[in-house]
């Protein structure tokens, strides 16, 4: 069953839609692009760590904690003779007033995203031609 369908809707812009959504993407320009959108892999870091946001936020919101002031900030550790990220490291700012009690149990919560669970348990690829 399809799930998604990418389009291809002129210069270096890779379009995805799914569910009457349409992913945007581009290259930078230093790449070739238009730097319309982010690039698929700026996409991909952002998932990790916007789904963390969502397991934070849910977390907050289930012990009735506000958010006001919440944020994650992402670094990255590049391996210097591959170019590939060797490690992300994902920096919750808590709000005013969080709880203590509850710092780790929110780290926990962030631990189940499962963007970070398919990393670590990667599926197997098939690509094929028609």
């Amino acid at each position: 069953m399809e799930y998604l369908k990418v389009e291809f809707p002129g210069g270096l812009r890779v379009d995805a839609k799914l569910r009457g959504h349409t992913i945007c993407t581009d290259q930078p320009k230093t790449s070739g692009g238009e730097d319309s959108a982010p690039s698929p892999f700026e996409l991909f870091l952002g998932s990790i760590a916007t789904c963390a946001g969502v397991f934070a936020l849910s977390f907050c919101n289930n012990k009735n904690i506000s958010t006001d002031g919440m944020n994650i900030s992402m670094e990255l550790e590049n391996d210097r003779i591959t170019g590939l990220v060797k490690k992300v490291y994902l920096n919750l700012q808590l709000p005013e007033g969080f709880p203590k009690k509850y710092e780790s149990a929110i780290i926990k919560s962030m631990e189940l995203c499962s963007v970070k669970k398919h990393l670590q348990n990667p599926p197997e690829f098939e690509i094929t031609a028609n």
